[in-house]
């Protein structure tokens, strides 16, 4: 494979090279798969898209039950189905939770892409389409890399797969689910591959998540559109009232104006600010790939840790009145806007929901009605850098990659991480394979493929020295044993 590194093969063992010979012979099926699975169009959030979800799910057990692992189940939900599937038991062995979601965001707009979203092209090293980065790509990869190790002599600890299919429509149902089947969850630690290397060349381990708070605020009026040359000046105008609301949420720099919400907000600490300025960032290439025409953010801190460690409050959308072609002078009867709010460890979610909700309430004049929908409301995580699992992610990343990994954190959210946390008790890992520009949740989404085949190879590396395989024991790094925890089958 074109990430070994000198010397990867005496450590790698029979096992390990039988692996990877496997995995290097078999890329034009690897990517056969990938395109297939692709072509699928499970986007969650929309229900015509509901059977497609379905065919997902059933794409995605038929590929893990091909791949020789066992009890491969669809669990239908209230939602969408969840999918899971585990290796061959290893007594004494760890066990692994590897998580990640076949569902993909709305390629909307459409006219936007240069080749139909679910048509996957493959083009100059590279696989387009909707969800080829986040996350079918990286999702896939779980699942070769498992493949080679069955086809070679097996497994050699206790991995369990958990796949869901309403990660990018807010995993409404993934904690409940998580809670259900916890002792058929349970495991020593938790692999997420849902999140980007640092730079290309450059991997990445992901200990740092920021939560998610949503609503909608939505200003009601007259009964209906008014016309504006009768009503005009007489009545309240929705469209303007929640225009002032929202501008009042922020103050002239960006810093969020309700009082309240940076309450138990974590500081980096002096390490995290050092190590991140040495990182190979690059301002100006960030700027470009924005379109914006300059950075702007809260005064005293750095881009990265604006987007890494400090929350916002951002307007998604704003809906009211008319917008098509020509005119329509109208007062119109009610404006909504969509927030999200990106929190960090240790806010609190309800909370900071609370204090935006108090603040919109105080100002609303009485000449308008608010009316208030609360979402999704998940805490921003960390995992602590010292627990062997990192180590052992550290070894196979460094020994495919030919660098050392960098530790970052990421500005979005994968909520179920702290379901991981607060239902198992299991810390998470994010090691991802795709690369910041790849226009995930953007159109032309892509996935460079030679990610998608080194990070296959990392990934067995990973199994490897999770199981004490890879020459490093649990002594000096290696990963916790089964039987320090009542995990093992």
């Amino acid at each position: 494979m074109g990430g070994r590194t000198a010397g990867s093969a005496a450590v790698l063992g029979g096992l390990g090279m039988e692996a990877m010979d496997r995995l290097a012979s078999r890329r034009e099926a690897a990517l056969e798969d990938l395109v297939a699975f692709l072509a699928i169009p499970s986007v969650s959030s929309v229900p015509a898209h509901r059977e497609d979800v379905r065919r997902a799910a059933a794409w995605l057990a038929e590929r893990l039950e091909r791949a020789g692992l066992e009890g491969v189940r669809v669990h239908p939900t209230a939602g969408h189905p969840v999918v899971t599937a585990r290796s061959a038991p290893v007594p004494g062995a760890p066990t692994v939770l590897v998580y990640g979601h076949y569902d993909v965001q709305p390629a909307d707009p459409p006219d936007a892409w240069t080749h139909p979203p679910f048509s996957p092209r493959v083009a100059d090293g590279r696989v387009y389409a909707r969800g080829a980065s986040d996350d079918k790509g990286q999702v896939l990869m779980h699942v070769l890399a498992a493949e080679a190790l069955a086809a070679t002599g097996g497994i050699p600890l206790n991995l369990r797969f958990l796949f869901e299919g309403e990660e990018e429509s807010g995993s409404v149902h993934l904690h409940d689910f998580v809670a259900a089947h916890r002792e058929e969850l349970a495991a020593d630690a938790v692999v997420v591959s849902d999140t980007p290397m640092f730079a290309a060349g450059v991997p990445a381990i992901c200990y740092g998540l920021r939560g998610l708070a949503a609503l909608d605020v939505t200003v009601r009026g007259p009964a209906q559109d008014l016309h504006s040359g009768v009503f005009g000046g007489a009545v309240a105008n929705p469209v303007h009232e929640l225009a002032r609301l929202l501008a009042a949420l922020h103050d002239a720099d960006g810093r969020v104006a309700v009082p309240g919400f940076y309450d138990g907000v974590r500081e980096p600490t002096p390490a995290e600010r050092a190590e991140w300025a040495r990182l190979p960032f690059d301002e100006a290439e960030f700027l470009r790939t924005t379109g914006s025409p300059r950075l702007f953010g809260e005064p005293g801190y750095s881009t990265l840790e604006r987007v890494w460690a400090r929350p916002t409050l951002e307007v998604n959308g704003i809906a009211g009145g008319f917008a098509g072609d020509g005119r329509k002078t109208i007062v119109p009867a009610s404006a909504t806007a969509k927030i999200t709010c990106r929190l960090v460890p240790d806010q609190d979610p309800v909370a900071v929901v609370d204090a935006v909700v108090r603040f919109l309430e105080a100002r609303a004049p009485d000449t308008v009605r608010l009316e208030i929908v609360r979402h999704e409301a998940d805490p921003g995580v960390l995992t602590p850098l010292d627990h062997p699992v990192v180590a052992a992610a550290r070894r196979a990343l460094a020994a495919t990659f030919g660098r050392e990994p960098v530790n970052i954190r990421m500005g979005g959210s994968i909520p179920v991480v702290h379901t991981f946390q607060s239902v198992l008790g299991a810390p998470t890992v994010l090691v991802g394979f795709s690369l910041p520009d790849e226009r995930f949740h953007a159109p032309n989404e892509f996935f460079t493929l030679d990610n998608f085949y080194r990070g296959t190879e990392a990934l067995v590396r990973l199994w490897l020295a999770l199981a004490g395989r890879d020459g490093a024991g649990a002594a000096d790094g290696g990963a916790p044993r089964g039987g320090e925890k009542e995990h093992t089958p």
